[in-house]
């Protein structure tokens, strides 16, 4: 291989940073130590191929573009709701993704490029379904900060659930709210959930 591959280098450590990136919008809700970033993502994309393969739609796809949603926080870090009410001329997601893969080798840089522009876009049955899990994934983490005594994590719950919009997101949805956050281990133990 000829091309170089420092920026791909520098990148893959700019985006460690987001496995020290806290979601800031839990604060809010009382949670002293939330999830991360990274931490968001990877369920989000795990959910994300989930409902994609139940709305007929490409599962490597949907989580591909799960995996990079909030990939420009490296630069940004997490600014919740309420903070983009007050963050003027908030930076394009685009953009910044193109300032992150500068240098890259062009046909890599020009695939992270498209995988962006296609979430921002919202118009992919892909795009579609990771958005779904971007919102089935908060609603999940609130039902488990609100298990753990967080209150307030209902108005996550709450929203997010509103925000679900494909038939396959909204009956998962569904079931998650019917089922306990620690049914799993209750089945796995062969005990009755």
């Amino acid at each position: 291989m000829t091309d170089d591959l420092s920026a791909v280098a520098r990148f893959l450590y700019e985006a460690g940073t987001l496995k020290s990136t806290r979601r800031s919008g839990w604060w809010m809700a009382g949670v002293k130590d939330p999830e991360s970033v990274a931490d968001h993502s990877w369920r989000t994309a795990l959910i994300a191929s989930v409902i994609a393969k139940l709305e007929g739609a490409d599962p490597a796809q949907a989580a591909v573009l799960a995996v990079w949603h909030d990939s420009q926080e490296t630069r940004t870090g997490d600014v919740n709701h309420l903070g983009k009410k007050y963050a003027k001329g908030e930076a394009d997601p685009r953009d910044i993704t193109a300032d992150q893969v500068a240098g890259m080798p062009e046909v890599l840089a020009d695939t992270i490029r498209e995988l962006v522009a296609e979430y921002e876009a919202k118009d992919s049955p892909e795009a579609v379904c990771a958005r779904d899990a971007d919102k089935l994934e908060c609603m999940i983490q609130g039902i488990e900060y609100r298990d753990q005594g967080y209150a307030n994590a209902q108005r996550w719950i709450d929203n997010s659930r509103g925000r679900i919009t494909t038939a396959s997101g909204q009956a998962l949805a569904d079931a998650v709210l019917e089922t306990g956050s620690l049914d799993w281990l209750r089945s796995a133990l062969g005990e009755n959930p």
